[in-house]
């Protein structure tokens, strides 16, 4: 991939891992229709595209991504609603089949949150600020985070978070579950990038993929249909190419050399018990 230092969102890609860049550094990369257009793009690319194994998101200059651009609030607020077009859901990111890693490198608000939460694991950079800024617009718990925050920190934290729309350093959000890792701002995409990595070379796409599908569909399923859906994928992996040459792999002490994601791994229609 390359990319045009004039694109709202920066892409490259190398060995496995595709990294996007949010880039608006002069504005701490402000949410705008144009960011979201060419994000949501490029994760779909990378959905089918072989060559990427693992995805890294970041955002370019001081800021990871500080809410929604305040010219394109004032426009919402000054019609009553979002502008007219196809939006597609901000929950898009769970649904694409590839780890997806954010890397918080500064100021994290509003739908800059919301998009942080909607990738699978985030590393954040020491003193990065987050906030969910929500209460403090006149407005409410915005594209599903208050299903996804409440499962990460729980449902009073989540709330605290939520209604007094307060700023907590990297350090506080990682000791209530709501980042992963805390590590200095220097080496905050080298990290994010070596983790990225790990899982492009030594673990299965397909296998992710299917974890991935399980995690979040079974967050609100009863036990019984978890584990008879999670036979039903093992049954599968067991058939795949991926198990003999994992276990072949590992046997002769070299890397794996697992082939690419092809159709991602699905179940039937939510259902049971």
């Amino acid at each position: 991939m390359t990319a045009s230092q004039s694109e709202p969102v920066l892409h490259e890609l190398d060995r496995g891992v595709a990294l996007f860049t949010l880039h608006r550094p002069e504005r701490l990369n402000a949410w705008s229709s144009a960011i979201e257009r060419r994000y949501f793009d490029l994760l779909e690319d990378a959905a089918s595209d072989p060559a990427v194994r693992a995805i890294v998101l970041t955002g370019a200059g001081r800021g990871f991504c500080a809410g929604a651009d305040m010219d394109d609030l004032g426009e919402i607020a000054r019609s009553g609603g979002l502008p007219p077009g196809e939006h597609r859901p901000q929950s898009l990111p769970l649904g694409i089949p590839k780890p997806i890693i954010a890397a918080i490198n500064g100021a994290c608000a509003g739908i800059g949150l919301v998009q942080a939460l909607m990738c699978d694991v985030r590393f954040a950079a020491a003193g990065a600020k987050l906030t969910t800024a929500f209460a403090r617009r006149g407005l409410v718990a915005e594209h599903g985070i208050s299903w996804i925050l409440p499962r990460l920190v729980g449902p009073s934290r989540a709330l605290d978070l939520l209604l007094s729309g307060r700023v907590v350093l990297a350090e506080e959000a990682l000791a209530m579950g709501l980042v992963d890792r805390v590590v200095p701002g220097e080496r905050l995409l080298a990290e994010a990038l070596a983790y990225a990595r790990e899982l492009a070379t030594h673990c299965s796409p397909t296998s992710m993929a299917a974890m991935k599908l399980q995690v979040y569909r079974h967050l609100d399923a009863g036990f019984e249909r978890a584990v008879a859906e999670s036979n039903e994928l093992m049954a599968e992996s067991l058939r795949g190419p991926d198990f003999p040459e994992g276990v072949a792999s590992f046997v002769e002490r070299r890397v794996p050399n697992f082939p690419p994601l092809g159709e991602p791994p699905s179940l039937g229609p939510p259902g049971g018990a």
